[in-house]
Order: structure tokens, then C-alpha cells, then sequence
């Protein structure tokens, strides 16, 4: 069976074509620059063990040209990997916010989107994308299964403790202002891995998804108690422009005492903070080349995104009562050592220590990188959020 897996942005649309009898990919790619003048897509096909990567510049004025021509790519009698659209049973959308209505991976329908629009405030740079990439894949695939898969869904199982704010009960029951959480398919994904490697189902696990977004999760036995992430993205870690976790009080200051707006207070926060506000920087590869050069702005900013890191850690540990392993995961997660390093140093209360010749081997592989005895496994897990998407789809629809 072929499950097509959609991610589509306010501007462009990630997809990837997996056949579930192998896992393996068949294609993928990205639609770039949707409205604008000038479209791209970049599409890879994988055939007999061999990568064909072709990229178009052509006029995308909407997200149904972009997925038609990567319907059509799909089909091309030269690189195509299908004959026919209808070969593709399901496919399985990221949903980013799926508030408390959604608890797991559902087929759409009607009343799956408009319960999905009556969410758009609660994620409204990402839920009206998501959604735009459902209506259009069910005109480009009308013979699949539309299936939604959402971010918040793995972290639905947190108790009230952890996702209550102490804020006058009126804003969640009438609003709905509460911790949700984000990146639960990664999240989902490494945990289940690990809790396999470790062959131990009441493993007690902290998953640390850094990318240029970034969260933790506490695992346990398979349930997420709690996530880094609350109603939107934008508290917990340090990221690649968001700031994380900051003093409330600082918003106000902005708005109250030197007059910003709250729009611009929301771009500082969201868009010019973060690596980018520590160091002007916000790819995390250019920042480590300067704290390899001793750069005082590197420096400090890796030092102060390992310490958050470790201080969730910390926290996540108190909550479970215990720890078995911790997992890094994502883009910096499964490359960066020097913030692999940094978050394991000085550790070993709870039983992490770092092999540090094993934290610089490379390799796509599930790693064990802590020293031979020590009491908490350090993994690495290569994040496959594709994958778990269409795994879901595959399940629901088998």
C-alpha cells in the first residue's frame, strides 16, 4: 500500500510517497514559493537503490498547481514511481493543532474540518495551511482516504496537573487556554524506539526534539505526562528564533512602559529572539563554527540552550520519579555534538555520562552515547515524523 504524507505550509507543501510493505520511501519533495512570482519544486524519486532529484521554477499561484504537477511527477512515464494516482490509498496530512477534540489520528470529513477551522485561533499561521493541503488533496486524490494526524494528539494524555495554568478557570473552560504541546509525532516516534531498544515497556524517558523548533516530552511507559510546548509554540526551549520560556512581565514592560506594540512584541518574541536574538545567527551549524572560535556570543548562547535543556531535564526526572534514558532527536538533536556535550555535562546525579568518543561518531542509526555503565541510557534517534504519519494512516485505514 502507498500512503502519501502532506505537510502543507502558508506557502509551500512537503510530501513524501512511502510504500508501507517496505517503510521506505518512493518520493519526496517540497513546493516552494506558492503565490509568488516565481514557484519551485524539488522532487526526489528513489528507484533501485539510486536518488533522481529534479528541480522546476515555474509559476505556483496556488497550492492545487503545486499538487497536481507533484501528482503528475509521481506519474511521469521517465522517473514516476506510480502509473496512476489511484495507487495511493490514503493520504496522511500533519495537523498541527487539534485542541482537546482530537485524541488521535482520524479520517476526515466534513465535521473533522470545520471542528479544525473553529481551531484556527488557536494556531493560525499553521491550522488554515493545514487544511488549505486537506481541500486540495481531495480534489488531486479523490480516490484516497484523507486522514489527519495531529501534533497535540500524543500529548493528550497529560494529566490536569501539568496541563492547567493557574489562571482564572473561565479562560480554559470558555477558551480553552491550556498546555498542548507540539512536535507529538516526533516525539511519539523516538519514544516508541526507544522504549524498544531499552525492551523495557515502563521505560521512563525524556525525548529532546531540537530542530529550529524545539521540545522535550517525559514519557512514561509509553504516555506523555508532559511537553515543554503550551498553547502555541513559542514557550520552553530556546529555538532557532523563539525565545522559550521568558518572564511575562517583560510583554508588559514592552507594551505598558516603552509603548511597543503587541504585534511587534510578538515578532520579537517569535521571530528575532532565540539564537537569532543571542547571536544574530539562526542556523545552529553557524553558531557552532563561532564557539569553535571561541565567539563570546556563541558561547553563551550554547551554554544557555543547554541549560534550559537541562533544567527540563531536571524537571521531567522529578515528575516520572525516575529515568531510564534521555533521546536526542531532530535536525541539531542527531548532528550537533558540542550541544549533546553540553546538556550531558555534569549530569551524573541522574545517571547520565557522556561517551564523548561516541557522541562525535556520525551515523543514522539508533546510538547508545553514554559510557558502558552508566545508570541512564543517552540515545540518538533519528526523528521519522513522515514515517509515523503514514504508520497511523496505515493502521487506521489496514
Amino acid at each position: 500500500m502507498n500512503i502519501l504524507v502532506v505537510n502543507a505550509g502558508s506557502s509551500s507543501i512537503k510530501y513524501q510517497l512511502i510504500d508501507m510493505t517496505t517503510k521506505l520511501p518512493l518520493s519526496s519533495g517540497i513546493v516552494e514559493r506558492i503565490g509568488l512570482e516565481k514557484g519551485v519544486i524539488i522532487h526526489k524519486t528513489f528507484l533501485n537503490g539510486e536518488e533522481i532529484k529534479i528541480k522546476e521554477t515555474f509559476p505556483i499561484p496556488n497550492h492545487a498547481v503545486g499538487l497536481e504537477r507533484v501528482a503528475e511527477l509521481l506519474t511521469d512515464k521517465e522517473i514516476g514511481v506510480i502509473t496512476d494516482p489511484s495507487e495511493i490509498k490514503a493520504v496522511g496530512h500533519r495537523l498541527v493543532h487539534g485542541g482537546e477534540a482530537f485524541t488521535k489520528t482520524v479520517v476526515i470529513t466534513n465535521e473533522v474540518k470545520a471542528k479544525v477551522k473553529e481551531l484556527f485561533p488557536l494556531a493560525p499561521l499553521h491550522n488554515p495551511a493545514n487544511l488549505t493541503g486537506v481541500e486540495v488533496a481531495e480534489q488531486v486524490f479523490p480516490n484516497a482516504t484523507q486522514i489527519g494526524v495531529f501534533d497535540t494528539a500524543f500529548h493528550q494524555t497529560m494529566p490536569e496537573v501539568a496541563y492547567r495554568y493557574a489562571i482564572p478557570k473561565t479562560l480554559y473552560n470558555e477558551m480553552g487556554i491550556r498546555k498542548y504541546g507540539f512536535h507529538g509525532t516526533s516525539h511519539k516516534y523516538v519514544s516508541e524506539k526507544a522504549i524498544e531498544y531499552l525492551g523495557k515497556q515502563d521505560a521512563k524517558v525524556i525525548t529532546i526534539h531540537l530542530g529550529n523548533g524545539a521540545s522535550m516530552a517525559a514519557v512514561d511507559g509509553g504516555v506523555c505526562i508532559d511537553t515543554t510546548m503550551g498553547l502555541g509554540p513559542l514557550c520552553g526551549l530556546i529555538m532557532g528564533t523563539r525565545s522559550g520560556d521568558i518572564d511575562p512581565s517583560i510583554i508588559f514592560y514592552l507594551v505598558e512602559q516603552k509603548g511597543y506594540s503587541i504585534e511587534k512584541v510578538s515578532n520579537i518574541l517569535n521571530k528575532e529572539s532565540g539564537m537569532e536574538g543571542l547571536t544574530g545567527d539562526t542556523d545552529m551549524r553557524d553558531v557552532e563554527d563561532r564557539f569553535h572560535k571561541g565567539d563570546a556570543e556563541a558561547v553563551l548562547a550554547y551554554k544557555m540552550y543547554a541549560y534550559r535543556i537541562k533544567q527540563y531535564i531536571g524537571n521531567y526526572a522529578a515528575a516520572m520519579n525516575g529515568l531510564d534514558a534521555i533521546v536526542f532527536t531532530a535536525g541539531i538533536g542527531e548532528n550537533d555534538t558540542v550541544a549533546r556535550k553540553l546538556v550531558c555535562d555534569n549530569m551524573d546525579y541522574l545517571g547520565i555520562e557522556l561517551d564523548e568518543e561516541k557522541n562525535n561518531i556520525r551515523s543514522k542509526n539508533i546510538r547508545e552515547i553514554n559510557r558502558a555503565n552508566a545508570r541512564t541510557k543517552v540515545l540518538v534517534i533519528p526523528t521519522n515524523e513522515e514515517l509515523e504519519i503514514a504508520r497511523q494512516a496505515f493502521e487506521l485505514i489496514k
